[in-house]
């Protein structure tokens, strides 16, 4: 946990308590040592954060709200939808990455923009997805992220399976389906693969890099021009 989220985490568990909370107990449930606990103390009193109390006897922030956070309803509520659509239709650390977030903004929002929340109209369901493909996403993604070749055991729409090493560029949703453009070192050209194709995926060892030439960017670009000779 990074520090700016184990402080935002504090001032939270400290907000409108009567009762003292101890640093052990403070410490038990942020999964850091005592010592963190009270040099966090210290550099949020040193911030401004009206913490009360001392070493030996506890901690609690009586009247205190962070600064609110000016979205517009329509702002709040394009946040939720997204953060519904991560949920249903993304891997399990990406899931906890959204509830994360919307907890922070839930905390410091306007009462009046809370209800936002309760009643959003919305609602994306993610039953089409199951727990081996969401896993395999998670890989992927972090191959992404990380610039990591893969090695991928694929079943075509025709039942035909393959093996491939590619390079993996990026992640698209469309059609209700998760599709990798990637960089296929067997074709030595850029291959769709569906996620829910997959059978199994292998991170490899070896590294790649992103070319002018072989990208995300670049593989749009060569998607728009064929749809414009259409």
């Amino acid at each position: 946990m990074h520090k700016s989220e184990r402080l935002f985490q504090l001032v939270n568990h400290l907000k409108g308590r009567k009762v003292a909370v101890t640093a052990k107990q403070l410490a038990e449930r942020l999964a850091v040592s005592e010592r963190t606990i009270y040099r966090d103390i210290q550099n949020l009193q040193t911030s401004g954060v009206p913490v009360e109390g001392e070493a030996g006897i506890g901690y609690l922030i009586r009247d205190y709200d962070l600064p609110p956070m000016m979205f517009s309803p329509q702002e709040l509520q394009a946040l939720l939808i997204g953060s519904q659509m991560l949920k249903a239709w993304t891997d399990p650390q990406l899931t906890q990455h959204a509830q994360s977030a919307i907890a922070k903004i839930d905390a410091v929002l306007p009462s009046h923009l809370k209800q936002l929340n309760d009643n959003l109209p919305f609602l994306a369901v993610g039953y089409a997805h199951g727990e081996k493909e969401q896993n395999h996403s998670q890989v992927i993604r972090l191959a992404i992220e990380s610039r990591n070749r893969l090695c991928l055991s694929y079943e075509d729409a025709h039942g035909v399976q393959s093996t491939r090493d590619i390079e993996p560029l990026g992640l698209v949703y469309w059609g209700g389906k998760w599709t990798i453009i990637a960089f296929c070192l067997l074709r030595h050209a850029y291959r769709e693969f569906r996620l829910d194709r997959i059978k199994a995926v292998e991170k490899k060892e070896e590294t790649f890099l992103f070319e002018q030439t072989k990208s995300m960017t670049h593989y749009i670009e060569i998607v728009r021009s064929e749809q414009c000779k259409q």
